[in-house]
């Protein structure tokens, strides 16, 4: 799992300012996404075991909590191809990275109350996403190609369009069932067959 960024000429966290940091975070994820964009500060803290002026030195805004949250779950998500390639076949791991994808795209969908007030204070907490998600599909489709078992011809720009249209197709919660069916479907494109074969 990847560290949270953190500004540049910063010192190194201990490793305790680190754990309260990530707790934080994941707090933050689930509290932002389950409770919508007005849960306050003092109740992540409460949750996260810590008090409010550690939440202060971690995070001195609302928006900047907010909009590190996003971009620690999507680091996590971009990070786990590489993790997925070191345990299993390269199809098999994009698979399951394609599952992780949805639930990551979940987890944006509940913040998005949270995130749009990140944009009203004129941050864009999605300015690298797309580069991130194309990087980190990219080297599945590469570590599959190398393998055998997936196609060489395949863009990362359009596995993820084809995930992002399974999400705005099957992307709720009591749909997850024909997501993981649509993301089959889409992996049978993905996989090498030899030519001539059916």
């Amino acid at each position: 799992m990847s560290t949270p960024a953190r500004p540049p000429g910063a010192k190194p966290l201990r490793a305790d300012a680190r754990r309260n940091r990530e707790r934080l975070l994941d707090v933050a994820v689930r509290a932002f996404s389950q409770d919508g964009p007005d849960v306050t500060l003092d109740a992540i803290a409460k949750e996260a075991g810590v008090g409010i002026g550690t939440l202060y030195r971690h995070f001195p805004t609302r928006e900047a909590l907010i909009e590190e949250a996003y971009r620690n779950e999507l680091a996590k998500l971009c990070d786990a191809g590489a993790e997925l390639l070191d345990e299993m076949a390269p199809d098999a791991a994009m698979r399951t990275w394609m599952d992780r994808f949805v639930d990551y795209l979940a987890t944006k969908r509940g913040m998005a109350g949270a995130l749009r007030a990140v944009i009203a204070s004129g941050a864009n907490p999605y300015a690298h996403s797309r580069d991130r998600l194309i990087g980190a599909i990219g080297a599945l489709l590469d570590a599959g190609g190398s393998a055998g078992s997936l196609r060489r011809d395949v863009a990362a720009e359009d596995v993820l369009a084809g995930m992002n249209g399974i999400c705005l197709a099957a992307g709720e919660p009591a749909q997850r069932d024909q997501a993981g069916r649509l993301l089959d479907l889409l992996m049978d494109g993905l996989r090498h067959r030899a030519a001539g074969t059916a």
